[in-house]
């Protein structure tokens, strides 16, 4: 049976059709499904634990009252024991140096001739009689003004703390008012000077105040020199020693020693100390201790746990991984990281670890591909994060064949 030719003709044309549409199906397809861009491939990312800090603990002594802190390094001041104000002794003898040479600079010279009277004389009777400290004095005798203030804070000489302060101000009333200013003016609100020598009890600080004092004297090159001296000679009095017996151990570049019955064993000192990784001057006071030898054991002691609570960790090291990648289409690779992830600190300190990585179509081994970073107290990390192998995109036949991951 021939049917009807127009109905095979109709057939004809509509096979046609079909196969033409195909074909024009096919031609799109085909070049769009090889080109289009396949979506990124997302990591998944490692949970990295947070690295453990455990840094030895400060050797405080356990009287008294105590400060430390490493200059310029956060977070490292530590106050322990009584905060309250106590007596200082002859560490007022820094406060007097800096009080009078804010009115008579020296300015890294010799400063003018100091020269004694009969009233300064005097003086040396007058503390010797309450178990003072003092050094010759005779009148008519003339020193430069660094020689005074050398033979005061080397020596500890308490006649040549009045003398200095009478001759700078004119007399007592005008010196305590003097550095009643100077306090304010520093911020020094808790410490109080009513006499220049620290015999009375009544120069009280406290240990924060103390560690500000510290940084002062240092701050002052001309007292900063002076009170780093093991020894002097000074006309007409001989050798003067440095009544700091811990000069030049453990880094001990100053600052003043005090005794006094209602203080105990008192020191205010500044070490140059490695912490936190870099050079810095540790400054610290110690108060009520019962004599200066244990006192300076404890201080050694003090400065060695310091420098000890200098922490390095690693909680990253390169080739950790930190994201793998699994494409659809099979392809895996890591990103691990390119280098160790190291932050130094000092003392106990939070951490955290975390990988910040970015979706990849296709890359290959070494591409950076986002970073990590440790944070550990103030300090702050980042090291790159790269594959560890090739990540090919997909081959012609899984995009010919995955037209719903394409499109």
């Amino acid at each position: 049976m021939t049917g009807d030719p127009r109905v095979r003709r109709a057939r004809r044309l509509t096979v046609t059709g079909l196969v033409a549409l195909v074909l024009v199906a096919v031609g799109t397809y085909v070049p769009v499904a090889l080109l289009v861009p396949v979506a990124p491939t997302p990591p998944s990312v490692v949970a990295l634990a947070p690295p453990a800090v455990d840094a030895p603990e400060l050797a405080l002594p356990g009287y008294g009252a105590t400060g430390v802190e490493a200059l310029g390094v956060p977070g490292t001041r530590t106050l322990a024991g009584d905060q309250g104000r106590r007596s200082i002794a002859s560490i007022s003898k820094v406060v007097t140096a800096l009080v009078v040479l804010e009115e008579r600079p020296l300015d890294g010279g010799a400063g003018p001739r100091v020269t004694f009277t009969d009233d300064d004389e005097a003086l040396r009777e007058q503390y010797l009689a309450v178990d003072g400290k003092v050094a010759p004095l005779a009148a008519g005798q003339a020193l430069s003004q660094r020689q005074v203030v050398q033979v005061m804070l080397v020596e500890s000489a308490n006649n040549y703390a009045t003398a200095l302060a009478r001759w700078a101000f004119g007399d007592d009333d005008a010196f305590v008012a003097a550095a009643e200013d100077w306090l304010a003016e520093h911020d020094l609100d808790d410490t109080t000077i009513v006499e220049p020598t620290g015999l009375s009890p009544d120069n009280r600080s406290t240990t924060a105040d103390l560690l500000e004092l510290a940084r002062l004297a240092l701050d002052d090159p001309d007292v900063a020199e002076i009170v780093r001296t093991t020894s002097l000679e000074v006309p007409g009095i001989g050798t003067v020693e440095n009544s700091n017996g811990l000069l030049g151990a453990d880094g001990v570049v100053g600052i003043k020693t005090g005794t006094l019955d209602a203080a105990g064993a008192c020191l205010l000192f500044a070490a140059d100390q490695v912490v936190d990784g870099e050079a810095t001057t540790v400054v610290g006071v110690v108060l009520g201790a019962a004599d200066h030898p244990s006192l300076d054991r404890d201080v050694r002691a003090l400065l060695a746990s310091v420098s000890a609570r200098t922490v390095t960790v690693t909680p990253v090291r390169a080739g950790d991984a930190l994201a793998t990648y699994e494409a659809p289409w099979g392809a895996r690779a890591s990103a691990v990281a390119a280098e160790d992830a190291t932050a130094t600190v000092w003392g106990d300190a939070d951490a955290r670890a975390e990988a910040d990585v970015e979706p990849v179509r296709e890359g290959t081994r070494d591409q950076v591909v986002g970073d990590v970073v440790v944070e550990v107290g103030d300090e702050r990390v980042s090291v790159p994060a790269r594959l560890d192998g090739d990540l090919p995109g997909p081959d012609a036949w899984w995009r010919l064949t995955h037209p719903d991951r394409l499109f």
